[in-house]
């Protein structure tokens, strides 16, 4: 089975890039953290080539940039050619089957801003109170109706009271 599942960061803006049938291929470059340090205690990363083909290969040029954070799922591939020299190249690379774009714009600006810096963990989403109700009667937010939205809350804390529960 041959199958791969990395995340990482885009090390250079992705270049699209036609075939001559016009079918869309992207190729990027990720910047992947190793899980552990070396001797001078500094995490190392791998930097790993990815090529992307099709519409995928559109949207990747169209909405991602250096810096920006994804997941890579694909396979690996190995290829070779000669060179002009007569040599014999090899070259391992990703075909991306799918490319998720990970990370919020603020991530993704903050790392663009300063490329070292990696996302925290501990980045909790805010506590502050957000502007819709659900206690009385839905509300709407210009004159949509977010009652059924079960995502209009995302990140926000509940608290889950099953005292009220026939069991």
């Amino acid at each position: 089975m041959n199958k791969v599942f990395l995340i990482g960061r885009l090390t250079r803006d992705p270049e699209l890039r036609y075939t001559g049938n016009n079918t869309a291929v992207a190729s990027f470059t990720i910047a992947v953290n190793r899980t552990y340090t070396n001797q001078a205690g500094e995490r190392e990363a791998d930097f790993i080539p990815v090529v992307v083909w099709r519409r995928q290969a559109e949207s990747v040029k169209n909405y991602l940039s250096q810096g920006s954070q994804v997941a890579v799922e694909g396979r690996l591939q190995v290829r070779n050619y000669d060179d002009q020299n007569g040599q014999r190249r090899y070259v391992t690379e990703v075909i991306a089957d799918s490319v998720e774009f990970i990370g919020s714009k603020r991530d993704n600006n903050q790392a663009n801003n300063n490329y070292s810096s990696q996302p925290s963990y501990n980045d909790a989403p805010s506590s502050e109170p957000t502007p819709y109700d659900f206690k009385d009667e839905p509300s709407s937010n210009n004159g949509t109706d977010i009652s059924n939205n079960p995502y209009a809350d995302f990140g926000a804390s509940i608290e889950i009271d099953d005292s009220e529960l026939p069991f």
